[in-house]
C-alpha cells in the first residue's frame, strides 16, 4: 500500500513561519509513522512562485520575480532540515516540467469545452489572489487579510466549475473521510448549498506577466491557484510516470484551513474535468494564534521556526507543536507554554524516567539487560498498559490525532515513574534475596522504555535515535514486529549517556512597576459629584431573574470527553478535549475531584458559546457545568446517551 502525502506548496511572498513549520512537521510525522507501520510513502512539499503578490514583492525588493522567487524558495528548502523534515521531493512552480504539465492540462480542458472566454465583475482580494463572494466577507473585509476587496471588471477565461457541483456534493456525501476533520467537510457542504460559480483561471498580461502563459492565448497568464494545485500531479510524473497511478491512488493533502476552498472545491472539479479520480483525503488543520489572532506576515506577529529550534531544540519544537494543537482546531503559541512542555513533559517526565531507569540498570545490573522472573500484579499492569498504549497510539496517529497519541504515551510515562517509586529498586538492591525481584522490575522498565522509544521515532526522531542507541536497539524500527513484549535480549549491553532534555530557564525581563489599573467610570466624575442622591429603587420581585430570551442565548450542548490531562503547574485544572460535535479544548477546575482517566468517555454538559479565555496559557473554548456541595464538585452528566453536540433545551 502506498500513500502520497503533500503539504501545500508554500507561497514565496513571505519567509517560513510557525504555520508553515507545523504543516511540514505534520506531513513529515505522518510520513515517518506510515513507514514505521510498514507502508510505502512519498512525501512532497515545495513553493508556489507565480502571481500578483510575488510580482509586487519582487518589485519592492528591487529584484526580478525569478530572482526573488529563487531566494525565498531557497529559504523554505533550507528551513526543513533543522526541523528534521525530510521530503522525498521539493517542487517549484517555476520548474520547466511543471510549466509544461500546466499548459498540457489547460489545453486538454480547453479542447473538451470546459474553459470559455467571458467578462466578469467581482470583488478581488489581492492577498488571496482570488475573487470573493459577498457571503465570504466579514464586515465588508476579507476574513483572512482584514482588508476590503477591490471591485474589478475584466475579460478572462473561465473554468466550468459549476458543471461538476452535483458530482462533488455526491462524492463528499458518499465518502465521509474525503475531508477531515468533519467540521471542514460540513463547511464545504454548506458552501455548496449555494450555486457554484465558474472559476476565473486567467489574468491579462496587461495587468500581470509573472505567470504561466495560456497555451491557447498568449495575452493571458494562468491564475495562480489553477497553476499551483497541479503541482500535486507534476511531482509524481503525470500523466504516464512509472509510479503515478500507484501514488495518486493514495494521495492525501495536508493544508491549513485558509486554503480549504481551493483544495476542497477547485481541485476536485479540475480533476474531474481531467478524467482523474479525486485525491483520497484532505486533512485540514487550524491556525497558530498569537493573542487569539492568526499568525501572518501582514499582521506582524510572525514566529520563526529557526528561532524556536535555536532556543529549545528540534525535538522539543516538534513535540510542542504536535502535542499542543488538536488537529483541526486553532491553538495559541507562547514561549512560556513551550518552556513548560520542555521542562515538565520532556525533562521531568520522559527524561527523568529514562535516566533513572538506565542508571539503575548500570549500577545494579552491570549495564546489561537483566532477566525477568515471575511477574507480580504491578508488573503485569505496567506491561499491559505499555502494550495498550502502542495500540492506542497507532489508532490516534492514523486519525491525525497527534495530541491524543502523545497523551497516551505520556500516561504510560507517568505510570512508569510511579512504578519506580512503588517498587523502589534501590531498596531491593540492598538485599541479595530480592535479586530476582529487582531484575524483574528493571526488565519491566527497560521493555516499557523500548515501546516508548518505538512511538517516538515519527515525532522526535533525534531523541528516538538516542534512546534506541542507549537501549542497544540496532534493527530498523518496525511498529508491527516490535510491538510485543520481551524483545530485549537478556545480557545485551545498554549505554547510559547524557540526559535527553535539559531544563531551561525563561529569560525574565527587568522588573517594571505594574501600571495602575484603569477604571472607566460609568459617567464623568464631575457629573457624578453634582448629581443629587437618588432615592433607593423600589423592591422588585423579579430582580436577579433572567428572561426566557436571555436563557435562549446560552448554547448548552452534550459533549463527549475524548481526552484529558493535568495542566502543568496547577493542582486545580484539567485540560479536556471534548467533542460537541466538533473537537474543542476546555480547561476545567476539577482536578481535585476527578483524575484524567476517569473522565475519558463521559458525556457532560458544556456552555458552547462562552467567550474563549486563556488559563495557564491554554485557550479554553467553553465551560463544563458542575454542581458544588461544600467541598464536593460533581460534573453534570446524562441519564442516557445522546450524540455529541445535542442541544440542551
Amino acid at each position: 500500500m502506498s500513500t502520497y502525502f503533500t503539504t501545500p506548496i508554500f507561497y514565496v511572498n513571505a519567509q517560513p513561519h510557525l504555520g508553515h513549520a507545523y504543516t511540514a512537521i505534520v506531513a513529515d510525522t505522518i510520513s515517518r509513522f506510515k513507514r514505521l507501520a510498514g507502508e510505502k510513502v512519498h512525501f512532497q512539499t515545495g513553493t508556489d512562485e507565480h502571481g500578483d503578490k510575488i510580482a509586487a514583492a519582487a518589485a519592492a525588493s528591487g529584484q526580478t520575480p525569478k530572482e526573488y522567487a529563487d531566494r525565498i524558495s531557497n529559504l523554505f528548502r533550507e528551513a526543513w532540515p533543522p526541523l528534521a523534515v525530510q521530503p522525498d521531493h521539493f517542487i517549484r512552480t517555476t520548474d520547466p516540467e511543471h510549466i509544461r504539465t500546466v499548459q498540457a492540462i489547460l489545453q486538454k480542458v480547453y479542447d473538451q469545452g470546459d474553459i470559455y472566454f467571458s467578462e466578469y465583475s467581482g470583488l478581488y482580494c489581492q492577498g488571496c489572489e482570488r475573487f470573493l463572494t459577498e457571503k465570504e466577507l466579514v464586515a465588508g473585509n476579507c476574513p483572512d487579510h482584514l482588508t476590503p476587496p477591490a471591485q474589478i471588471t475584466e475579460q478572462n477565461y473561465f473554468f466550468r466549475m459549476s458543471k461538476y457541483q452535483g458530482w462533488l456534493i455526491d462524492h463528499i456525501q458518499t465518502n465521509p473521510d474525503f475531508i477531515t476533520p468533519e467540521r471542514y467537510r460540513n463547511e464545504v457542504l454548506s458552501f455548496l448549498k449555494e450555486p457554484l460559480e465558474d472559476l476565473c483561471i486567467s489574468r491579462p498580461t496587461s495587468r500581470l506577466t509573472w505567470g504561466i502563459p495560456l497555451p491557447f492565448d498568449a495575452k493571458f497568464v494562468t491564475y495562480v491557484w489553477f497553476d499551483a494545485l497541479i503541482n500535486y500531479l507534476t511531482g509524481i510524473g503525470y500523466p504516464d510516470g512509472a509510479d503515478f497511478a500507484e501514488l495518486w491512488s493514495g494521495a492525501e493533502h495536508i493544508i491549513a484551513k485558509d486554503i480549504l476552498k481551493p483544495h476542497a472545491i477547485y481541485w476536485p472539479t479540475m480533476l474531474r474535468s481531467l478524467g482523474l479520480a479525486p485525491f483520497r483525503r484532505l486533512h485540514v488543520h487550524g491556525y497558530w494564534n498569537i493573542n487569539e489572532t492568526k499568525m501572518s506576515k501582514s499582521l506582524g506577529n510572525v514566529v520563526r521556526p529557526a528561532d524556536l529550534v535555536a532556543q529549545f531544540g528540534v525535538d522539543a519544537t516538534r513535540y510542542f507543536l504536535l502535542r499542543e494543537m488538536t488537529f483541526g482546531l486553532d491553538s495559541s503559541y507562547s514561549p512560556a507554554t513551550l518552556l513548560t512542555r520542555q521542562n515538565t513533559d520532556l525533562a521531568n517526565d520522559l527524561g527523568n524516567l529514562f535516566s533513572r531507569s538506565l542508571t539503575m540498570v548500570k549500577n545494579f545490573c552491570a549495564a546489561q539487560v537483566p532477566p525477568a522472573g515471575p511477574l507480580a500484579e504491578g508488573d503485569r499492569e505496567m506491561r499491559d498498559a505499555a502494550l495498550a498504549m502502542v495500540a492506542e497510539y497507532r489508532e490516534q496517529m492514523n486519525g491525525f490525532a497527534f495530541n491524543r497519541a502523545l497523551q497516551a504515551v505520556w500516561q504510560v510515562i507517568s505510570l512508569a515513574n510511579k512504578y519506580i517509586v512503588t517498587n523502589a529498586p534501590w531498596e531491593l538492591a540492598k538485599d541479595p534475596t530480592h535479586r530476582e525481584r529487582l531484575e524483574t522490575v528493571l526488565n519491566t522498565l527497560l521493555e516499557t522504555l523500548r515501546l516508548i522509544t518505538l512511538t517516538m521515532h515519527p515525532v522526535m526522531p533525534e531523541t528516538a535515535g538516542k534512546m534506541a542507541a542507549t537501549l542497544g536497539l540496532t534493527n530498523e524500527p518496525d511498529l508491527a514486529a516490535h510491538s510485543t513484549w520481551g524483545l530485549l535480549p537478556v545480557g545485551s549491553a545498554i549505554q547510559p549517556g547524557e540526559s535527553l532534555f535539559p531544563r531551561l530557564e525563561m529569560k525574565k525581563p527587568g522588573n517594571q512597576p505594574a501600571p495602575a489599573p484603569k477604571v472607566k467610570p460609568s459617567q464623568p466624575a464631575a457629573a457624578m459629584a453634582a448629581a443629587p442622591t437618588a432615592p433607593p429603587p423600589a423592591a422588585d420581585d423579579t430582580e436577579g431573574l433572567i428572561t426566557y430570551e436571555q436563557f435562549q442565548k446560552l448554547d448548552l450542548r452534550v459533549a463527549e470527553i475524548v481526552a484529558a490531562e493535568k495542566v502543568a503547574k496547577s493542582d486545580r485544572l484539567l485540560k479536556l478535549t471534548v467533542k460537541a460535535p466538533e473537537e474543542r479544548t476546555i480547561v476545567a477546575g476539577i482536578a481535585a475531584h476527578y483524575s484524567p482517566e476517569e473522565l475519558i468517555g463521559k458525556q457532560v454538559i458544556i456552555v458552547a458559546n462562552l467567550k474563549p479565555a486563556k488559563l495557564m496559557g491554554i485557550t479554553s473554548q467553553g465551560m463544563v457545568l458542575a454542581a458544588k456541595d461544600g467541598e464536593r464538585l460533581v460534573v453534570s452528566t446524562l441519564a442516557g446517551c445522546l450524540p455529541a453536540g445535542s442541544k440542551v433545551a
